[in-house]
């Protein structure tokens, strides 16, 4: 091993010179059989904090010891998440997509669950005192998601397993679309889905 880094060093060492170019001879225009090119190429690894010294002739000592590497850097810190309440409730923030997505969820099952019970569909239960259920329970979700997010706890810090905070993500996107679909399907048949 030693002695392939020591022939590999004297054959980069070896032309370390430089010489002016003839740009005359060189074509570009497609006739590169004719580039002929004899100009050594030097390689120097600087690698360490001190400049080696260029030796003339390769010397027949054994390989030197390479100094030790620095260590590692410490890997990336996470980056703090804001707390502040215009960047939690921003367009791209963590929680307007979760806390829609959370009070769909609540709403398509809660709606399947009284259309099944009563046979109403979804617009005679927002009219026969639907209205006041969904505040209260906007009110309590919104208030129970976003103490966490003021706390700087995240819901992908807390997730493993089977119910991860990207399978809560696609469950709400599901719901919403779900209870869209239910409430335009009520609408167009004219009465309830089941």
């Amino acid at each position: 091993m030693a002695t392939a880094s020591f022939n590999m060093q004297s054959v980069f060492a070896g032309g370390l010179t430089t010489r002016k170019i003839n740009t005359n001879k060189l074509f570009f225009a497609g006739n590169f059989p004719n580039l002929k090119r004899n100009y050594p190429v030097g390689v120097r690894c600087m690698a360490g904090e001190e400049p080696m010294k260029e030796e003339s002739a390769p010397s027949t000592s054994a390989a030197q010891p390479l100094p030790k590497s620095p260590l590692p850097p410490p890997p990336p810190t996470k980056p703090k998440v804001s707390t502040k309440f215009s960047d939690l409730l921003a367009f791209s923030g963590p929680a307007p997509e979760r806390i829609n997505g959370r009070l769909a969820m609540v709403g398509f099952v809660a709606a399947l669950a009284v259309e099944l019970s009563k046979g109403e569909n979804v617009f005679a239960q927002i009219s026969d005192g639907g209205v006041s259920w969904f505040l209260g329970t906007t009110a309590i979700l919104t208030l129970a998601s976003l103490v966490p997010l003021f706390k700087g706890i995240t819901a992908e810090s807390k997730s493993d397993g089977f119910m991860t905070s990207d399978a809560e993500l696609w469950n709400g996107r599901f719901a919403m679309l779900g209870l869209v679909a239910l409430a335009f399907t009520e609408f167009v048949k004219g009465g309830t889905l089941v």
